[in-house]
């Protein structure tokens, strides 16, 4: 495809992090940006850099996505541009600290962004592509969708939600010509994870290896990217174990194991 017919990709939380570095790949990409986050001034100082550095149209959108209203003009301009090819989930919070002790407010706003804002916009973007018959989504999920833990819980069910969202998203999207990838950061270098200095340094991944990996894995149409994975034969086993349990998850007696039921 080439750089003049790649169109617009819509980027949430590009302000810093993993959105401001694919709002940057992207656009050396060919890519028109619509930059969506909540710090207007520093969305407008990376729309300035980068069409300066790369000739590209970059607008920007400053949205909080916890917000309905907000959540709103995002999914009003998806829905009517029809300039927009690439939609880029990326926007999230992070909750650390045990269920217990948290606010509940801060878990709902947490969840307001990285579950309802992510399914809205998958859902505005899946509709406009497939009328198009063309279009792509990538949803930025996290290795933690994978982990159980006390401390993070709720973010870590949240992006458990996002990586099962997409598995099943490409199997109605595949068939009308629609890309769908999840991409499973570990942990990375950005302002959410506070740099990442106060871990161990082999396992956190800096930010623009950690983009450039996971655009390796769109233009492969890989549907899981997970970039620090070594042996990719290891999702596929997990996979493979999990659609092993689909046919006895739902039978008409419980298992013998439980030695309840007359039949």
């Amino acid at each position: 495809m080439s750089a003049a017919s790649l169109g617009t990709a819509l980027v949430t939380g590009a302000s810093s992090g993993i959105g401001e570095v694919y709002a940057d790949r992207l656009a050396r990409r060919g890519y028109d940006l619509l930059l969506v986050a909540r710090n207007a001034d520093r969305l407008s100082a990376l729309a300035k850099r980068l069409t300066a550095e790369t000739g590209r149209k970059v607008e920007t959108l400053a949205a909080d996505l916890a917000v309905p209203a907000d959540l709103a003009r995002v999914e009003a301009r998806l829905k009517t541009d029809a300039a927009i090819t690439l939609l880029v989930n990326n926007a999230g919070l992070l909750s650390n600290g045990p269920v217990a002790e948290a606010d509940p407010s801060a878990l709902e706003s947490m969840l307001s962004v990285n579950v309802t804002a992510v399914t809205r916009l998958a859902a505005v973007a899946a509709k406009a592509f497939v009328e198009r018959k063309h279009g792509a989504i990538v949803n930025v999920a996290s290795a933690m969708a994978f982990i159980d833990t006390p401390q993070t819980a709720a973010y870590a069910a949240s992006k458990a939600y996002v990586l099962n969202f997409t598995l099943s998203l490409d199997l109605e999207l595949k068939p009308q010509g629609v890309q769908v990838q999840a991409v499973l950061p570990g942990y990375t270098r950005t302002p959410m994870l506070g740099g990442g200095g106060h871990l161990p340094a082999e396992i956190v991944m800096d930010v623009e290896e950690l983009v450039d990996a996971a655009l390796v894995g769109f233009d492969r149409h890989e549907l899981v990217t997970i970039p620090s994975l070594p042996d990719a034969a290891d999702y596929a086993a997990w996979t493979a174990t999990r659609q092993a349990l689909r046919p006895n998850l739902s039978r008409d007696r419980a298992a013998p194991r439980y030695g309840v039921g007359g039949r």
